[in-house]
């Protein structure tokens, strides 16, 4: 794999997804509609990936790729491919939050590798160099031309006082009882795949997820959090979250800091 191309590309198709996910956001109504599963998508959903499928079709024919809208991809079977979540955090989307990302990444013998994360209604853009070092870039963002970029890690936590941070619309018992073993400061909520990107830059030191998830709504977040030197793993072992499984669906898991002195189950 050309890992220069492959970043520009992810850079690039996650670019011209989140224009046209701001201009759908943008519009006075927009229609929503349920997939099989009961959850929601949109127009932005369904553009977006075109967008991206399509490019990344083009530039790597010889690449598995999965994508979250196009079921026909979810029965592919190997363990390095792209995934794609066009449209990470529809629910913020709908009710306007902005806390919302474009995924895309690549994943290399069950571990994600490289991937960008992009929030365009937030301006913020997180990415895996070809190095594998994860970058913070700074906007205004051009295509064709990489602005400057910040290298980002994770924070050494301090367990007496950490900063946690949940999911905005998935929120449970659970996940607060989990929480409550731990010493904390401060707690925030973030939606999509942005809560990784918060345990990347120091922003937070831990993120518990007792609740269904899908790779494509992982791999980019956490191949971001590794090349800022944290770690995604199971809940129920602390084993590292692996992917390209059956039916592409994780086990609960938790995102931290190394520092971060993990409580059992």
């Amino acid at each position: 794999m050309d890992y220069d191309r492959l970043v520009q590309v992810m850079r690039r198709l996650s670019l011209e997804a989140g224009d046209k996910i701001m201009e759908i956001y943008g519009r006075d109504d927009f229609e929503v509609t349920s997939k099989s599963d009961n959850s929601p998508v949109t127009a932005a959903d369904k553009a977006a990936d075109k967008i991206i499928s399509d490019g990344l079709r083009v530039a790597f024919p010889d690449v598995m790729l999965v994508t979250e809208e196009q079921a026909a991809t979810h029965s592919a079977q190997g363990d390095t491919f792209l995934i794609v979540d066009p449209l990470d955090g529809t629910k913020e989307f709908i009710h306007r939050r902005g806390d919302f990302t474009v995924n895309i990444a690549l994943v290399e013998g069950g571990a994600p590798t490289r991937g960008v994360v992009y929030a365009p209604a937030k301006d913020r853009m997180f990415f895996t160099r070809a190095d594998s070092a994860s970058v913070e870039e700074m906007g205004p963002f051009d295509k064709d031309q990489l602005g400057a970029c910040k290298r980002i890690n994770v924070a050494q936590a301090d367990n007496a006082a950490l900063m946690v941070v949940a999911s905005k619309s998935h929120r449970d018992q659970a996940t607060d009882d989990y929480i409550g073993k731990y010493g904390v400061k401060d707690m925030t909520s973030a939606g999509s795949s942005l809560k990784f990107c918060l345990v990347a830059t120091g922003e937070a030191d831990l993120y518990p997820r007792l609740g269904r998830t899908m790779e494509w709504d992982t791999a980019a977040g956490d191949a971001v959090l590794r090349g800022a030197g944290g770690a995604v793993v199971r809940f129920d072992d602390h084993t590292p979250l692996t992917y390209g499984k059956t039916d592409f669906a994780n086990p609960f898991f938790i995102a931290h800091a190394p520092s971060v002195t993990l409580k059992p189950a």
